[in-house]
């Protein structure tokens, strides 16, 4: 792999053989130091479609045992979603509204509205594109009869008059909400929490988030312990799904995958219109002075390690060092454009992997928690905010979560074009922000 150096021989104690357990295991962990968590996710993918493919359907006791292994796995993945968003959302809530000297205020009012306004326009974009690009590939009804033999069977939920969709956002009981993953009523609630919090004194708010900090913290520790183990997982969930639908599910992944890119490519020419209006720099002139972050960001997929090129190219388009070197630090740290609608594209395939139709009123409401949620996982490891961020949509969406950890593992595939996006939106940003002087626009 690029940037890692290969292992050498005297690192491994090789006793003149290839075979014997201390050796295979000293070069299995030489291996895993190669490979990082992603590479070894997709790995797990391809050979788990690929032995489920193989063997099919006829080996009954090999499938019920990968089942058992991948769902396992699962639900140590899932026990953490109520605790995890739920605490995430009433300390997020609550420092926003109590923050006395953030960045935002230093940089002026315009930021927090800009980065909000951003995230809340892609979420609408995601959500007018992907279900007719979804459609372009209807699934075959095996393939969808072989996904939907994954899912526990459950008779279809009554689809809700608009009325009391918007009555069920409010719950009457949290506990019960927590208790049946009904996600959007306990969101609501958390919100609410934590602006009370915010109104009351210093002292009693701190004392009364403490705890949650705490079982935040704690959850994030315990999905991290799951997910070490997410190559079994997702291996297991694989064969069977590879068993069951057969080559139809890999060619769903492949449409996925296409979409993702599409997706990314679109925002990316939307950030480059944002740029020009409101933003006042000439199209070419934006395009030619962020082409090199832009190449930064498609080698890396890393906005953090294209922050330098984004700096330069800024400075190319003539926002001011000093505004720049606030907004776009401020930007890569709690803003990724592609984030919210890559939670509503999970959503949306993994129901349409599962035959399930979405009505227009759950993709109304899907469409803020997707922001919400990309705003309080501000600071996770990738896997982990990845799974904290698509889970509350997935479920407002009533799509199932059996398929996450499939979309987890291709979801390096496409990273290039989001991480591209990202970039050219963080820069838009500080244009819209602090947009250059007249002469600097022109020249």
């Amino acid at each position: 792999m690029d940037g890692l150096p290969a292992p050498r021989t005297r690192d491994i104690p090789v006793p003149g053989r290839w075979w014997g357990l201390p050796v295979v295991i000293a070069r299995l962990r030489a291996l895993r130091t190669a490979v990082p968590g992603p590479g070894w996710m997709l790995l797990a993918l391809v050979f788990g479609f690929a032995a489920g493919t193989l063997i099919g359907t006829g080996r009954a006791g090999v499938i019920d045992t990968m089942r058992l292994i991948g769902g396992l796995w699962l639900d140590s993945l899932r026990m953490t979603i109520v605790p995890l968003v739920f605490a995430l959302v009433v300390t997020g809530v609550a420092d926003l509204a109590t923050a006395d000297d953030g960045p935002a205020r230093r940089i002026g009012a315009r930021l927090p509205f800009v980065l909000v306004g951003f995230l809340l326009l892609a979420a609408v974009v995601a959500a007018l594109i992907v279900p007719p690009l979804l459609a372009l590939f209807p699934l075959p009804a095996e393939t969808v009869a072989g996904l939907r033999a994954n899912f526990p069977a459950s008779a279809p939920p009554a689809i809700p008059s608009t009325v009391e969709a918007i009555r069920a956002m409010v719950p009457v009981n949290v506990i019960a909400s927590g208790a049946e993953g009904a996600i959007v009523p306990l969101v609501v609630f958390a919100v609410v929490l934590g602006l009370a919090l915010s109104r009351i004194g210093r002292s009693r708010a701190a004392a009364t988030l403490e705890p949650f900090r705490g079982l935040a913290d704690a959850m994030i520790v315990l999905v991290g312990w799951v997910l070490r183990v997410a190559p079994v997982g997702i291996f297991a969930l694989a064969l069977v799904i590879g068993a069951t639908a057969g080559i139809g599910a890999a060619l769903a992944l492949g449409h996925y995958i296409l979409i993702q890119i599409v997706l990314a490519l679109v925002l990316t020419m939307i950030c480059y219109g944002l740029a020009r209006w409101p933003g006042g720099i000439p199209l070419w002139r934006f395009a030619r002075a962020l082409a090199p972050a832009q190449a930064v960001a498609a080698g890396t997929q890393s906005s953090i390690a294209t922050l330098p090129a984004m700096l330069a190219s800024a400075e190319r388009v003539g926002i001011s060092d000093r505004d720049a070197a606030v907004i776009l630090p401020l930007a890569v740290a709690v803003f990724k454009v592609t984030a919210p609608s890559g939670s509503l594209l999970f959503g949306l395939a993994m129901a349409w992997m599962a035959g399930i139709e979405i009505s227009l009123a759950q993709i109304l409401i899907a469409i803020p928690l997707a922001v919400l949620s990309t705003l309080v996982v501000i600071g996770m490891p990738g896997a982990v905010s990845f799974f904290a961020a698509a889970t509350p949509t997935a479920i407002a969406l009533g799509a199932p979560l059996e398929l996450l950890p499939i979309l987890l593992a291709v979801d390096t595939i496409p990273d290039m074009f989001r991480t591209v996006a990202n970039v050219t939106a963080d820069v838009a940003v500080a244009a819209i922000v602090a947009p250059p002087a007249a002469e600097e626009r022109a020249g």
